[in-house]
């Protein structure tokens, strides 16, 4: 009973630590003022897109951390992965401060920083499911939504700080910030024991019942046909999220011709509904099932990238429209995933499997972002990008078609 009451303040903690590392999202404040300062200090010009390659480091590094740190998590618990994954998410960011260089700062933040988002995000994830097996969905929603919520809460702070200091500073108050608040919110999480059951609570349905005969780990899980067509999904349906996120502001000025001012509201609107997104389809998903709601984030999803692409005239309420559609869908994403994954695999192995899935976003946050800059810089707008994202998004649905199969077959297959 005292654990099922104190879950609640180590889901807290896990949240607290997510909007921490969550900035990661809010690169793009961060981007302009820091080409700006780097290309004073080397005397070269640069710009936002020579940037790009620090976001998508730190993105793509993450995995790497996800999965050594998952294996540490489930034998010793989470405590010490959090620990040093703050050390090194806030320590990354206090160097990126004092940086002289794009390569030091690639180093710094994308490698550092993001090698400390892999280890803290695996584990506040996997921890949050493990002690709620009765409200997955809902739990990894909140979990993963905090981390999209920071895009919203960070911005602000970032360009008061840069205003009125310079973004070097920035970096550095953030560093320190960050760093006291993971390490601090660590020591309030512990390791959820295996055979937690919260009270009052008798699991039932097909999923709980094979969960108990199975618990797979993550050799057994490569050797299921669904794991790739689960991983190659949640590339699917990363990809066109991603895009968006890192070039958001961009987005906003150079297809509706809106001002830094407005197009930081841009910002903020995506983040918003990424954020929504993740509680909203996390709860759905609990009740009407994970492909199920993944296949309609992946409808919508088409629907707000047409939006994105027709709004190239200038709409600005068209634009609008997509860019909170594509919000939704790929905060669906993020968090419906958590839950599917040890849905499928079993929680006891839930923070390595994850962390193996979690490739497939280090995938979609390399190339969304990359595609979209290379179709940007060859054609001068991003109508080829909307498109590429379009065609994975009806990937996606394929995907989930084929899911549904392999599932079936699974049941059917004797015990």
């Amino acid at each position: 009973m005292k654990l099922t009451k104190r879950r609640w303040i180590i889901l807290i903690a896990c949240c607290l630590i997510n909007v921490c590392i969550g900035s990661v999202n809010a690169w793009s404040v961060f981007a302009g003022p820091m080409a700006a300062h780097l290309g004073q200090v080397t005397g070269t010009e640069l710009t936002i897109g020579n940037l790009i390659i620090v976001f998508t480091v730190a993105n793509s590094i993450g995995p790497i951390t996800m999965i050594s740190g998952g294996k540490i998590n489930d034998m010793f618990g989470p405590r010490n992965v959090l620990f040093i994954g703050g050390i090194l998410f806030g320590g990354g960011m206090i160097i990126s401060g004092f940086v002289k260089s794009v390569p030091m700062l690639i180093f710094s933040y994308g490698i550092i920083s993001g090698l400390g988002i892999g280890l803290a995000y695996g584990c506040t994830i996997s921890t949050a499911v493990k002690f709620f097996p009765d409200k997955r969905g809902l739990t990894g929603g909140i979990a993963t939504a905090m981390y999209g919520l920071s895009s919203v809460l960070v911005p602000p702070i970032a360009n008061i700080l840069i205003s009125s200091k310079n973004v070097v500073f920035a970096f550095r108050t953030f560093g320190i910030s960050f760093l006291i608040i993971v390490c601090g919110s660590s020591l309030f999480i512990e390791k959820c024991p295996d055979d937690f059951v919260p009270a009052g609570w008798i699991p039932k349905g097909n999923i709980h019942q094979r969960e108990q005969l199975v618990n797979k780990n993550w050799k057994e899980m490569l050797k299921e046909p669904v794991f790739y067509v689960m991983i190659a999904l949640l590339m699917c349906g990363a990809f066109y999220g991603l895009m968006c996120i890192s070039q958001a502001s961009s987005l906003a000025q150079r297809i509706v011709g809106m001002s830094a001012f407005a197009a930081g509201t841009a910002v903020s609107v995506l983040a918003l509904f990424n954020a929504f997104g993740r509680i909203a389809a996390g709860s759905i998903s609990d009740k009407i099932g994970r492909i199920n709601t993944l296949t309609l984030a992946c409808i919508l999803a088409i629907i707000g990238l047409g939006c994105l692409y027709f709004s190239a005239e200038g709409t600005v309420a068209l634009f609008y429209t997509g860019i909170s559609l594509v919000g939704v869908c790929f905060g669906s994403f993020m968090g419906v995933f958590p839950g599917f994954t040890a849905d499928q695999f079993g929680s006891y192995n839930n923070s390595v499997n994850y962390g193996i899935m979690f490739i497939g976003f280090a995938l979609a946050g390399y190339f969304g972002p990359t595609i979209m800059g290379a179709f940007y810089q060859t054609d001068g707008s991003y109508s080829k990008a909307f498109i590429a994202a379009i065609g994975l998004a009806v990937a996606g649905i394929c995907l989930s078609v084929v899911y549904r199969i392999l599932e079936k077959r699974m049941k059917e297959e004797p015990k």
